[in-house]
């Protein structure tokens, strides 16, 4: 994995401002230490910083190839998992190669099909490829959005990059929030809307999407990819079945890598599949696997069982590393070092987000990347095969709104007045959980069940898992750690997105139909665990530890959060009872403390202006 970005310019020289895009390179230097380079030319600029995993010898970007008479340069974040199928059809139609670098195929098959090629491409990648002659952009972003593109434009150019924080090194990009900025923090956050880059004038490509940039016409963009509704015609027998080949098939195909890799280990299901698969696939080589599990201080000791974790991870963790024979990794986190690492997640994220959620991975992958390069995670498979709470509660899930956030009405108490009554006649939440149902491809003739739950998957890719993956990307690549996410193929989605939910629900438990594909890669004690969610603390010290960072933080008179929330909702937050659910139930009073310090923090990092 890598960091990409770019300024283009037509009716500027752009080649005299080179300190500019170093600061913009070194801006998001963590994500590719290995590398860097920068291509200048009048009207474009490419910068890349490279985290080396497939021929690190090689693979050098910017990449530049020249076919005939055109010229492509090319920025690439990402990896794909059917090189070598593309490779060998490039191969058949008459080109060489000089590296065994899944960018140099990358490039080629844009020379070879333009933008057609996003549709050939099996991978998670966010890229950008300037032709010489024609004076044009061209930009791409994976078909689930595992991979991140934000941009800002304006009538005089277009920069872009991995991250926010590279397009805010530009000293043209304004740091300013506007109304639609609040109600995101507000409202939806630590999720976003699908293109909202919060920032005023800051946008994301949505997953999915291609598009050039050209002087006549500005950024013209298409959604290349999305789901489809049609008719499920395989029995359980069968559906189990090429669920278990498509996703045997993309962890093996992601297992490929010239340096270290291993995998996440929670003991819960999904891991433990992907962990499995991995064993076996080393074992046929005589390597021995790496895994990798998180744990807090004293967790054992505080541990309360409750609907949504019934049990804690540890004894799972432990009989899985027995079944299958592997060296594993425990990383042990204290209460004083998640606070600390509060702030540090804003630094990754570039906004403030899941709290300590955020800041656990943050230090988690720290601790993996003493070890290995590249890690296997689990994400997506919840929200494909229904397993959240809201999926499988037939009040939660016909509840209107967005499932893992009903609280928009406790959510405006904490904005100031004057903001509250412009955000109240905007009505951001409802309008975006309509659009969202508006937009899911449903079956003509199904079910009312059917139909709701294409709607939650819908909901859940779109928003939940978005946040979910915005999280794996930054805290990990803040590391220099690349996750790979095998049930983001999207093949899976598209099949998944078809099934009948009864098949997913199979002998009436969450992931039936998964459990029941993969029943034998794990012992039975694992394969029928109730699911448990990413692990948090439990120590009732982090409270007391984040409630007075918000404290310290509000001992300021001019906190700059105390421009659009108000100090007496904090106050009540800190010291009345307890809060509603602010996202899932991940997040609760502790973390939603947290989440406001860090609010105030990237307020103050990044010298936000609060324009209404």
């Amino acid at each position: 994995m890598c960091g990409i970005a770019g300024v283009i310019a037509f009716e500027e020289m752009l080649r005299d401002k080179e300190r500019i895009y170093e600061k913009m390179q070194s801006s998001i230097a963590r994500r590719g230490p290995d590398q860097k380079g920068i291509m200048l030319s009048d009207h474009a600029v490419l910068i890349h910083t490279r985290l080396s995993v497939i021929d690190p010898d090689s693979g050098r970007q910017p990449m530049q190839y020249t076919d005939g008479t055109e010229t492509y340069t090319i920025v690439y974040n990402g990896e794909l998992y059917n090189t070598e199928e593309l490779r060998r059809e490039l191969l058949q139609r008459g080109y060489t190669f000089d590296t065994h670098s899944d960018t140099e195929v990358l490039l080629k098959a844009y020379a070879e099909y333009g933008e057609d090629c996003v549709s050939l491409c099996n991978g998670i990648f966010a890229f950008a490829v300037w032709e010489h002659k024609r004076q044009r952009l061209f930009l791409a972003r994976d078909r689930i959005g595992v991979k991140p593109l934000f941009y800002h434009m304006t009538k005089e150019h277009l920069i872009f990059g991995s991250e926010l924080k590279a397009i805010l090194a530009h000293p043209s990009v304004p740091h300013e929030i506007d109304l639609n900025g609040i109600s995101q923090l507000l409202l939806f956050g630590p999720g976003r809307t699908a293109g909202c880059g919060i920032f005023r004038g800051m946008a994301e490509l949505p997953a999915g999407y291609c598009g050039y940039y050209t002087q006549e016409e500005g950024l013209r963009t298409r959604c290349y990819w999305q789901l489809e509704a049609c008719e499920h015609r395989d029995n359980f027998a069968q559906t189990a079945e090429h669920v278990r080949e498509l996703l045997t098939d993309a962890i093996r195909r992601q297992l490929v890598s010239d340096v270290p890799i291993g995998t996440f280990l929670s003991g819960g299901l999904d891991s433990s599949i992907i962990s499995s698969v991995a064993a076996r696939e080393f074992a046929k080589d005589g390597r021995e696997l790496h895994t990798f599990s998180v744990d807090y201080r004293d967790n054992d000791k505080y541990f309360q069982k409750s609907k949504f974790q019934p049990n804690s991870d540890p004894d799972f963790i432990r009989r899985m590393q027995e079944y299958l024979g592997v060296t594993h990794h425990w990383t042990v986190i204290d209460t004083p070092a998640l606070t600390d690492a509060l702030f540090a997640a804003v630094d990754a994220r570039d906004l403030p987000g899941m709290a300590d959620v955020d800041a656990s991975l943050l230090l988690f992958c720290g601790e993996i990347r003493q070890d290995v390069t590249v890690a296997l995670s689990g994400e997506c498979a919840d929200e494909l095969f229904g397993g959240y709470p809201w999926y499988r509660d037939p009040e939660i899930r016909a509840a209107y709104g967005f499932p893992w956030s009903q609280s928009t009405a406790y959510r405006m108490t904490f904005a100031k007045p004057e903001i509250a009554e412009l955000l109240e006649k905007r009505g951001d939440v409802d309008r975006e959980y309509k659009a969202t149902l508006a937009r899911t491809a449903l079956l003509s003739g199904e079910s009312p069940t059917e139909q709701r739950m294409r709607e939650m998957m819908r909901l859940n890719l779109d928003w939940f898992m978005q946040t979910l993956l915005d999280r794996k990307d930054r805290m990990s690549m803040y590391n220099a750690l690349e996750v790979r996410v095998p049930f983001c193929d999207y093949r899976i989605a598209q099949y998944l997105y078809n099934v009948p939910w009864e098949f997913k629900e199979y002998r009436g438990y969450e992931k039936g139909l998964l459990r029941e594909a993969m029943r034998d890669y794990l012992p039975k004690e694992v394969l029928w665990r109730k699911k448990s969610p990413y692990p948090k603390t439990h120590n009732p010290n982090y409270l007391t530890a984040v409630t007075k960072l918000l404290e310290s933080r509000l001992q300021n008179p001019d906190a700059p959060i105390l421009q659009i929330v108000r100090r007496e909702a904090l106050e009540q937050l800190m010291y009345g009872g307890e809060s509603v659910q602010w996202y899932g139930q991940l997040m609760t009073k502790p973390q939603t403390i947290a989440y406001f310090a860090q609010m105030d923090y990237w307020m103050e990092k990044f010298d936000v202006k609060v324009c209404l």
